[in-house]
C-alpha cells in the first residue's frame, strides 16, 4: 500500500468509530466537544450550508466525504430531480450511509478518493463537502479535483476545521485528532483559506462560526 493510501486509510479508519456520535451531540461528551472545544452546533452549520440550494434544485451534486449520511439523508428524501453521488473513501462510512438513503432512490454512493476523482471535467452543478477537509491527507489535491468536476458558475459548498480562531479547538486538534488519525495537516486561518479558495473561485463567500470555516464559492 502506498504511503498516500495508508494515511486516507487511517483517517478513515479513526473516524469512523466515533464519526456519529461526536456529531449528533446525543451523548454528554459530544455536547461538550461541540460546544466548549468547538464553540458550534455542527447540526446549524450544516442547516445553513444546505440552505444554500434551490428548494427546487434539480442538478448534479457530488456529495465528498458523504460520511454516514447523518446530515443530509432528510434533506435528499425533499430533492427527487436532483442527481446526487454520494462518494467516500471508507466503504464502512458508505454502509451506513446507504443505510440511511434507502428512501432516496436519487442518491448513488461510490466509493473514490477525492484526490483522484473518477469524474470528468465540468460534471456536476453543485459539489457538497461537509467536515472533510481537515482529514483529507492531500488538501491541494481535494481543491484541484472538487474544482475541476465544477461546472462554471457551480457551486463549492464547505465547512471544516480552522486554526486561530479557537484555542481550544487548535489545543485538541494538536493534542488528540492529528496523533489519532481524525484530523491531518496542513491547516490554515480564515484568511489563508481564503487565499486558497480565490485560486478556484471567482466568488469566495467564507464565514467562521467558533473553529469551523463555513463556505460558499462559485467558480
Amino acid at each position: 500500500m502506498t504511503e498516500r493510501k495508508t494515511k486516507i486509510t487511517k483517517a478513515y479508519r479513526s473516524s469512523q468509530n466515533y464519526y456519529d456520535d461526536a456529531l449528533t451531540g446525543k451523548r454528554w461528551w459530544a455536547k461538550l466537544y461541540a460546544h466548549v472545544i468547538w464553540g458550534a452546533d455542527d447540526w446549524e452549520i450544516a442547516a445553513r450550508l444546505l440552505d444554500f440550494l434551490p428548494k427546487d434544485f434539480a442538478g448534479k451534486l457530488l456529495d465528498v466525504p458523504t460520511g454516514t449520511g447523518l446530515f443530509t439523508a432528510e434533506r435528499y428524501k425533499t430533492m427527487a430531480d436532483a442527481h446526487i453521488t454520494a462518494l467516500d473513501y471508507s466503504e464502512n462510512m458508505l454502509e451506513k450511509a446507504r443505510a440511511r438513503f434507502t428512501d432516496c432512490p436519487n442518491v448513488t454512493c461510490v466509493q473514490g478518493d477525492v484526490g483522484t476523482l473518477r469524474f470528468e471535467d465540468e460534471s456536476f452543478d453543485v459539489v457538497l463537502s461537509m467536515n472533510g477537509f481537515h482529514a483529507f491527507p492531500d488538501k491541494n489535491a481535494a481543491f484541484r479535483e472538487t474544482a475541476r468536476v465544477l461546472k462554471p458558475e457551480g457551486l463549492f459548498l464547505a465547512t471544516f476545521y480552522i486554526r486561530k480562531q479557537r484555542r481550544a479547538a487548535d489545543a485538541l486538534v494538536k493534542a488528540f485528532l492529528q496523533p489519532k488519525g481524525f484530523f491531518t495537516p496542513p491547516y490554515w486561518t480564515k484568511n489563508e483559506l481564503e487565499t486558497i479558495l480565490c485560486r478556484y473561485y471567482g466568488t469566495v463567500g467564507l464565514s467562521a462560526e467558533g473553529g469551523m470555516a463555513i463556505m460558499r464559492c462559485v467558480k
